[in-house]
């Protein structure tokens, strides 16, 4: 994701992508929406609101492909996944990455999974 000078200033300083794809029942892979990632995007995004983060998007993102590690977030422009299944992780990735810059790795997803 290189910027190149002449390129307008970012509108967000980031994006999360949080999935909330919902799938048929028995899907072999499950999805994200009967893991509660519904509810837990509209917590990030009340939180995130609340936290004073300013120039930051909590976005809904149909299937990330990610299925069976999920509820699965995504955090550009770094591009890092997270896997967010309580109020706690969210908590701690608005805290710890997007307001300090920092890195949740218990929650991270290795990109081989």
């Amino acid at each position: 994701m290189n910027r190149h000078a002449d390129d307008p200033a970012a509108f967000f300083r980031c994006h999360v992508f949080c999935c909330v794809n919902q799938r048929q029942e028995g899907h072999p892979r499950g999805c994200c929406a009967d893991k509660g990632a519904l509810e837990l995007r509209e917590y990030m995004k009340a939180k995130a609101k609340e936290m004073g983060l300013k120039r930051v998007r909590i976005n809904s993102s149909a299937c990330l492909d990610r299925c069976e590690l999920g509820p699965s977030v995504v955090v550009y422009p770094e591009g890092v996944w997270y896997r967010c299944a309580t109020k706690e992780d969210v908590d701690e990735v608005l805290e710890t990455h997007i307001r300090n810059g920092g890195r949740v790795r218990r929650l991270m997803m290795d990109a081989g999974e």
